[in-house]
């Protein structure tokens, strides 16, 4: 006889894993960087990409002899998915009170405030990669301090000019120019309002940035914020994305697309998340409703990004 694997003895509720895979807090910026690809197999090499695009092959060939040959992609490390699973509770009375108001669904909230709970650990995930000054090479970052911080409005700072030069700097590695920009909410605080950043869409008729409007400064397609916070193990709420500006160039695609210049990708089990069937736990009095998510983010190419450190004092 053959063993049950343990997705096959998995009982899924399909409606209710629908409603986990669509939902997404809109906080959370992380898969801008890190966009999702699905792979089937929990653990394996990471795609990354190499230059083979943008060298000047010698392509010509005479009657007779040999065609050249170039290979494309190479992997580069190993991934491994780490598996989080949490079950959201639902007590019997409130189901009843819930009951008495058209289109209130307990089951379905559950599932998103369960979601959004291991998200955020995704989110926090996603962020130390991505704002690891070891993972870069040192053309493509930067640390700020003193008057050049964003925060000093009266000293020399100019963001509009550091933004720009991160992206020179990924155009020079990949031939490519960034078409992201993250930022942690602390930077955004301050560069909305700063002075050579006003002084530019002066005639837009607004007191301050807009994130449509810095893309359009940047010269990108997007400007996010990262407005997530976490509890530290000292009870204080502090922010996901710190004071970093990550700058990069980001392109969804499958592992099938090996080869893709990218700054990254979150390897996903195919099917994920998932919400397993809910079940009654009768001692206490309530409705569970379990979610997992298998994923990992990996970062498949430093070069194609660019990073910020103590952007802001």
């Amino acid at each position: 006889m053959t063993q049950m694997t343990t997705g096959q003895a998995r009982v899924i509720d399909p409606i209710l894993t629908t409603v986990a895979k669509g939902y997404q807090n809109a906080e959370f910026v992380g898969g801008a960087l890190f966009p999702k690809v699905p792979v089937q197999q929990r653990g394996g090499k990471i795609l990354s990409f190499g230059r083979e695009d943008f060298r000047l092959y010698a392509t010509g060939r005479t009657p007779g002899t040999n065609t050249k040959r170039v290979q494309f992609g190479h992997s580069s490390g190993n991934y491994a998915l780490e598996q989080h699973a949490l079950e959201g509770v639902v007590p019997f009375e409130l189901l009843e009170e819930a009951n008495r108001v058209p289109g209130v669904d307990l089951g379905q909230n559950a599932v998103r405030k369960t979601q959004d709970i291991i998200s955020l650990r995704l989110e926090k995930a996603q962020a130390d990669l991505a704002t690891d000054a070891s993972k870069y090479a040192s053309s493509n970052k930067t640390t700020l301090a003193g008057t050049d911080q964003w925060s000093d409005y009266s000293g020399t700072s100019e963001p509009i000019d550091d933004v720009k030069t991160g992206i020179e700097a990924v155009r020079q590695k990949i031939g490519k120019r960034p078409n992201t920009v993250v930022m942690g909410a602390a930077v955004w605080s301050k560069l909305q309002y700063h002075p050579k950043v006003i002084d530019r869409i002066k005639y837009t008729g607004r007191d301050a940035a807009t994130p449509e409007l810095l893309a359009q400064l940047f010269g990108v397609k997007q400007v996010l914020i990262g407005d997530a916070l976490y509890e530290n193990d000292a009870g204080e709420l502090v922010d996901v994305w710190g004071k970093k500006v990550v700058i990069a160039y980001t392109e969804v695609g499958g592992v099938s697309d090996m080869g893709r210049p990218t700054f990254g990708y979150t390897y996903q089990l195919g099917g994920y998340p998932v919400v397993e069937q809910a079940y009654q736990d009768r001692n206490a009095k309530s409705w569970v409703y379990p979610v997992t998510d298998e994923v990992s983010p990996v970062l498949a190419g430093a070069d194609a990004g660019y990073l910020i450190s103590a952007a802001v004092a």
